[in-house]
C-alpha cells in the first residue's frame, strides 16, 4: 500500500520579508520562519531593534538580514522590496492601534491607523506580488489581521475597520494572483501579549473584559501564532488562499 506523504513544513531555499519585525508577533514570525529554514529579511523603522533580532537568529543558526525601513513611506517600501526581493514569503505584519470611541477620533489617529494597516499593507503586498510574477515564482502572503477582522468590539472603530479592509484585501488578492500560483490568506489572533498590547492589559477593567471572551481562558503569547506563519509559509497549505486562520482561543465562536 502506497501511504500519501506529509506536505513539508520545510521553509529551507525560500526567502521570506516580515515587516514589524522588531519585537511582538513580527520578532516572532521571523524567528519561526527562519527555524523553518527560510533566510529571512527583517524590516521595521527601528535600525537597533532588527539588528539585535537578526544577530539572535544567526546566533541560532539561521540566516536573516535587518533593513530598516518606514512602512508609511510607500515609495521607499516599493523599490527596498524590488532591491531586495524576490521574496517567496511575506509577513504582512507592521501596525497599530488608537482605541478610541467613535466620537473622540480624529482625523489623524484614522490617518495613522488606515495608513499603517491597511495602505503600507497593500503596498508591500503588491511589491512582493510583483517580484514574485517577474520571477515567475509562487508565493504565500500572509497578513497578519486580528479576530476584530471578524467582530466588533468597544472603542477599536478604526482598529477593526482597518482588519476587516484586510480580510477583504486579501481575498481579493488571493482571487488576482491565484493564476500566478501566488496565495494570500490572514491570520486573525485574539489579545497576545506584546509591547502593543501591554498598556492596554495594565488596565484591570479592560483585562477582565478581555478574559470574560477568551474561552480558553488565558491571553495569547507569541508562540501560539508562530505554527501559523509556518504552515502557511509552507507547501502544507497549499490549497489554502483567501482565508483566514483564527487562533483566538474561542472569542469568535460565539
Amino acid at each position: 500500500m502506497d501511504l500519501p506523504n506529509t506536505p513539508s513544513f520545510d521553509l529551507s531555499g525560500r526567502r521570506a520579508i516580515v515587516t514589524g519585525a522588531g519585537r511582538g508577533i513580527g520578532l516572532a514570525s521571523a524567528a519561526a520562519l527562519a527555524q523553518a529554514g527560510a533566510a529571512v529579511t527583517l524590516v521595521a523603522r527601528t535600525r537597533p531593534e532588527i539588528e539585535e533580532a537578526a544577530e539572535a537568529i544567526i546566533a541560532r543558526g539561521g540566516a536573516a538580514n535587518a533593513v530598516p525601513l518606514d512602512m508609511s513611506d510607500v515609495g521607499a517600501v516599493e523599490a527596498t522590496i524590488a532591491a531586495e526581493g524576490p521574496f517567496d514569503i511575506l509577513v504582512n505584519n507592521a501596525g497599530t492601534n488608537r482605541p478610541k470611541p467613535v466620537w473622540e477620533v480624529t482625523e489623524d489617529d484614522y490617518d495613522a491607523v488606515m495608513g499603517l494597516n491597511i495602505k503600507s499593507a497593500f503596498f508591500a503586498a503588491r511589491a512582493v506580488a510583483d517580484g514574485l510574477i517577474a520571477a515567475g515564482k509562487p508565493g504565500s502572503l500572509i497578513h497578519m489581521s486580528s479576530q476584530m477582522g471578524k467582530v466588533g468590539g468597544p472603542n477599536r472603530s478604526l482598529y477593526c475597520g482597518s482588519k476587516f479592509a484586510i480580510e477583504g484585501m486579501s481575498k481579493a488578492m488571493a482571487i488576482d494572483l491565484a493564476p500566478k500560483g501566488i496565495r494570500s490568506n490572514t491570520i486573525c489572533p485574539t489579545f497576545i501579549e506584546t509591547p502593543l498590547t501591554r498598556p492596554f492589559l495594565s488596565d484591570p477593567e479592560f483585562m477582565g473584559f478581555v478574559m470574560s471572551k477568551i474561552k480558553l481562558g488565558r491571553l495569547g503569547q507569541v508562540e501560539d501564532l508562530m505554527g501559523a506563519v509556518v504552515f502557511l509559509a509552507s507547501d502544507a497549505s497549499g490549497l489554502m488562499t483567501g482565508t483566514s486562520m483564527v487562533v483566538d482561543g474561542g472569542w469568535t465562536a460565539e
